[in-house]
């Protein structure tokens, strides 16, 4: 393994680190923020759904600049955008403001995602193995810590600026300098490759072909924002637990994310990718059950946690897929694949608002529970094409990087 791949891999490392950091001190300090600028709660969801909106317009924009741009460069710009963004959230005064840096944390989170994932994709292949899990345990390592900073910081009743300055401070020179390691695509192609394979799809992306994993993508973010959203107000409101319980629910699920992540990769290496999705699938959808029928918090605890273990394998391998699908194409794959994320997120937390408060909120956790399951059924499109991850069938080789994309 070369030393531009390992550089490689630590500097993206840490860019998935640093964004999940900067998106845990945005979503958990809302009511803060909601407080600053005197925003009402009518008012309130239309700057939540702005920010994925407008993430998915930056990801449809990085699919096109991508063929004149290299992703390493967007990210290398977009992340410092998203940093800078966060301290305009905090440090603003009126309601005008709060939208331009809401705007353009949306803009810049949409690319930076999708040209994090693309990088990632690249180094997978170039590995030849599985590593796309390790990449995503670190965002979530990253949410536990912006999330313990962000508690931090209302426990001391900071104001939002200085909550958010140091970590700025320190991160956004650090992801500057990371960002000389990043490996593009083409320095991390094997030479069959470079020489343009473009995969089942040919030269461009069929999105016959990847609507399954944009069916994947979209239902593993309606059960992620289900937990992220509700867990607390279902556990006190449905299952009578105290205010003081009702925050850990996502505190579990967060640990056990991150847990099922960093052990997820050896489970591919394994059993393959179709295994590991269709038990994810599986997982997800008992804890889903779980919850809805459990009798006490406890009980609806350990369904979180069954949550966190099922659901946390779902995105990393879903990418991964798209970069196997279209090997020659696989950062278009992955731009278009990114936005279902936002279409997930979108419509997880109003789906299940709507079907508790018409129905009930133990009805309303089968939906997803569903919805999970299907991806069971599409686990299929997880097998390996070009590449074969596990059971013997890793590539002898890894590609002889000569060059990292120092901006060259």
């Amino acid at each position: 393994m070369t030393d531009v791949l390992r550089r490689g891999r630590a500097s993206l490392a840490f860019s998935f680190f640093a964004q999940g950091v900067a998106f845990a001190l945005l979503v958990t300090r809302i009511p803060a923020i909601q407080g600053r600028y005197g925003v009402s709660d009518a008012l309130l969801p239309v700057f939540l759904a702005a920010v994925p909106i407008l993430a998915g317009i930056g990801s449809t924009a990085t699919e096109q600049l991508v063929k004149r741009v290299r992703p390493s460069r967007l990210l290398r710009w977009s992340q410092p955008v998203v940093l800078v963004s966060l301290l305009g959230v905090g440090a603003g005064g009126r309601v005008a403001e709060l939208g331009i840096a809401l705007a353009a944390f949306g803009l810049a989170v949409g690319m930076l995602d999708a040209s994090m994932n693309m990088l990632g994709v690249s180094l997978q292949r170039a590995y030849g193995r599985s590593i796309m899990l390790g990449f995503h345990a670190v965002y979530s390592l990253g949410g536990i810590v912006g999330a313990s900073l962000a508690w931090a910081g209302a426990h001391w009743h900071l104001a939002l600026w200085v909550s958010y300055l140091p970590v700025v401070a320190v991160l956004l020179p650090a992801v500057l300098v990371g960002s000389r390691w990043y490996v593009d695509a083409d320095s991390a192609a094997t030479p069959e490759e470079a020489g343009g394979e473009a995969g089942e799809g040919g030269g461009t992306v069929v999105f016959r072909l990847l609507l399954p994993l944009c069916l994947v993508m979209t239902f593993a973010y309606i059960g992620d924002s289900t937990v992220s959203n509700w867990s607390a107000k279902y556990l006190q409101d449905t299952l009578g637990s105290s205010e003081q319980l009702a925050t850990v629910p996502y505190n579990v699920y967060m640990v056990t994310t991150l847990l099922g992540r960093a052990i997820g990769d050896t489970g591919v290496r394994r059993f393959g990718a179709v295994a590991v999705v269709r038990l994810g699938a599986l997982v997800a959808a008992l804890g889903f059950a779980v919850v809805a029928g459990a009798p006490g918090p406890w009980v609806g605890m350990l369904g979180f946690t069954l949550l966190g273990l099922g659901l946390c394998v779902l995105v990393p391998q879903t990418f991964a897929a798209a970069g196997r699908l279209f090997p020659g194409t696989s950062d278009k794959a992955v731009a278009r694949l990114n936005i279902f994320n936002y279409v997930g997120f979108l419509v997880g937390s109003p789906l299940v608002g709507a079907l508790g408060d018409a129905w009930s909120y133990r009805g309303a956790m089968l939906v997803p529970m569903v919805l999970v399951l299907v991806t069971s059924v599409c686990a299929g499109s997880f097998a390996p094409r070009p590449d074969r991850y596990g059971g013997g069938h890793e590539r002898p080789r890894t590609a002889d990087v000569g060059r990292g994309s120092n901006g060259l």
